[in-house]
């Protein structure tokens, strides 16, 4: 565990840029340390002698005499020496870093400085320099009584092994957060990470448990084992724990004893040191945890704790980053894929303005030869169809300008709104009515569904009308040969549903949430087949807000239905009853003949 900063702790930072020292000293000076600056390696050579600080953040370059020979300066004055030295340097800058250590650097941070990361570092070098002097006391205090007490000797080569391990301990950090840094692939780290703490600390299993969103699962998600029988897959329920996982989601570390099963019938006690890794930058906090096992008759020593605590510390911040690299990236890939759809847009717009303007351009070019050439232009059958031509281009071209002038409108919410009681049982089949010829002709069969007494609805009659059209204008266009279109309305004391389905296409669910995205088409193999810009159900759905309703898409087994649901508010009280004791009538309209609804 790193121990809380003193207020005799005291850090010198050297730098010669002003905004670095700044940095540095707001994050030290923050959690309790004794924060001095130096601009440049004279100037630090001084106060070091003045004040004797705990550690020194070093830059390497700088003008004057640069890091390393400013080390060294340090290095040979024997109040100084054993100051551990950080270098920092600039991730763009090429340093021999075996130079650094050769100096007497204990450790590199690079710029621009992690603040989790420099805290870290201190705190681990203040540690160990604790270690050290406590450690060079206790050896003093040996020496002077080596001749008397001939069992210190033991103790000695304790102590020793302890410093020796503490420092291949501190080196095997470094190695191992190397090599989790070198990737940005969350998957790559933390395997790396049980592989490497199984090899250096020689034990029979190293495990990483991550936990879901709620913290209320774990499972074992990366593992490495030499003896044990593999676990990796295996999940369990933190609730069924509890006195391990709420240790660990408070961040702290916990030793026990626990028995793997080698079979059925057979289980291996074990000793088992959970260590939990903990983004304090994030809300969820703990969001898994370290595993090591080793033969129940043993323990883990505090360096080895403090050892996996480091490396836990180290893969907690590589995760974040991995993340955030990986949430850039798929940023970074919508923004390629709005692109795209902005492209097809542009490509459809520019498709649908220039077609009309050219059949209206030819059929123009062909009226003008008739006129010349025909005697008798009104009794020319060709003339008819140039003029029908014309006419279908002109108002294909005036619909695209009011799509657009309408969602210009829409954005600018600049449209008022006149309200006035509907009765939808002699309206819809007005609406219904232009729209019979078209089905007629793409051999399409038209169902009309309407529950009987109807409350009359309180609504813009223009903005109804322009819904339910484009909704059946949308129904037209992409339901094939054969098929139906249901318009069908169901009341309830709480609201109103008027709804246009049709059969025989079906739309992906993960293009469900887009359909009411400005410019979006579904993908199709052939992108002219229907022709659009991918405006219509977006303006159906401001129309719609207009209202104060709401509408929905329901689209699976065959069907695709889109259900306008108006609330209370806008139906007539008096009218209101209980559709669902009330019979319903369907009037099937397969002709071209006006529609004609009876109950």
């Amino acid at each position: 565990m790193y121990r809380e900063p003193l207020e005799s702790d005291v850090i010198l930072v050297v730098d010669d840029k002003p905004s670095n020292l700044e940095t540095l000293y707001t994050i030290l000076e923050k959690v309790g340390f004794r924060v001095f600056v130096a601009q440049n390696g004279e100037k630090a050579i001084q106060i070091a002698e003045s004040i004797r600080p705990h550690l020194i953040l070093l830059d390497v370059i700088m003008p004057g005499i640069n890091g390393f020979e400013t080390c060294r300066h340090l290095k040979a004055k024997p109040a100084l020496r054993e100051i551990p030295v950080i270098f920092l340097t600039d991730l763009s800058e090429t340093i021999n870093k075996a130079e650094g250590f050769q100096v007497g650097g204990v450790d590199y941070l690079s710029k621009p400085i992690d603040e989790n990361e420099l805290l870290a570092r201190v705190r681990t070098h203040l540690t160990l320099q604790q270690m050290q002097q406590h450690l060079a006391i206790q050896n003093r205090t040996l020496q002077r009584e080596i001749k008397s007490r001939l069992h210190i000797e033991h103790q000695l080569q304790e102590r020793t092994f302890q410093l020796e391990q503490a420092l291949n301990f501190q080196a095997v950090v470094g190695e191992i957060t190397e090599k989790i840094r070198d990737s940005l692939d969350e998957e790559q780290i933390l395997q790396t990470a049980t592989e490497e703490l199984a090899k250096v600390l020689g034990i029979n299993c190293c495990q990483i448990e991550l936990y879901n969103l709620t913290q209320t699962q774990a499972i074992i998600a990366y593992e490495y084992s030499s003896t044990l029988p593999k676990c990796q897959g295996m999940t369990r329920q933190l609730q069924d724990f509890p006195e391990l996982y709420q240790q660990l989601l408070q961040n702290i570390p916990f030793q026990y004893t626990e028995e793997i099963p080698l079979s059925s019938s057979q289980k291996n006690p074990q000793t088992c040191l959970a260590c939990p890794i903990f983004e304090n930058q994030e809300v969820v906090g703990t969001i898994g945890n370290l595993r090591l096992l080793k033969p129940c008759h043993e323990v883990f020593e505090d360096l080895e704790v403090r050892l996996v605590q480091q490396v836990a510390t180290q893969c907690a911040i590589t995760i974040r980053q991995a993340r955030l690299y990986q949430a850039a990236q798929k940023q970074v890939q919508e923004l390629e894929k709005l692109n795209r759809i902005k492209d097809e847009f542009l490509k459809t717009i520019s498709h649908e303005l220039r077609t009309p303007m050219s059949r209206i351009k030819l059929a123009t070019q062909t009226l003008e030869k008739f006129l010349v050439n025909e005697s008798v232009v009104q009794k020319s059958s060709t003339f008819s169809k140039v003029l029908d031509i014309f006419r279908q281009a002109c108002q294909r071209q005036n619909q695209l300008v009011d799509d657009l002038i309408s969602l210009c409108y829409l954005e600018a919410k600049a449209e008022a709104l006149v309200f006035e009681w509907v009765d939808l049982e002699t309206w819809l089949p007005e609406i219904i009515q232009p729209f019979l010829e078209r089905i007629h002709s793409q051999k399409q069969q038209l169902n009309l569904d309407i529950s009987p007494q109807l409350p009359l609805l309180k609504s813009d009659i223009s903005i109804l009308d322009r819904i339910v059209r484009e909704l059946l204008d949308n129904a037209c266009k992409y339901t094939p040969f054969g098929e139906q279109i249901t318009v069908s309305v169901r009341a309830s004391d709480q609201m109103i549903v008027l709804s246009v389905m049709n059969t025989g296409i079906e739309i992906p669910l993960d293009e469900q949430q887009r359909v009411f995205d400005q410019f979006y088409r579904i993908p199709h193999h052939d992108p002219w087949q229907y022709g659009g810009t991918g405006l219509g159900l977006t303006l159906v759905q401001k129309l719609v807000e207009l209202l104060d309703a709401s509408i929905e898409l329901e689209s699976y087994a065959g069907f695709t239905q889109f259900s306008v649901k108006f609330p209370k508010i806008c139906i007539e009280p008096a009218s209101c009853f209980n559709s669902v004791c009330q019979p319903s009538f369907t009037v099937n309209l397969v002709s071209s003949q006006p529609c004609k609804c009876q109950r």
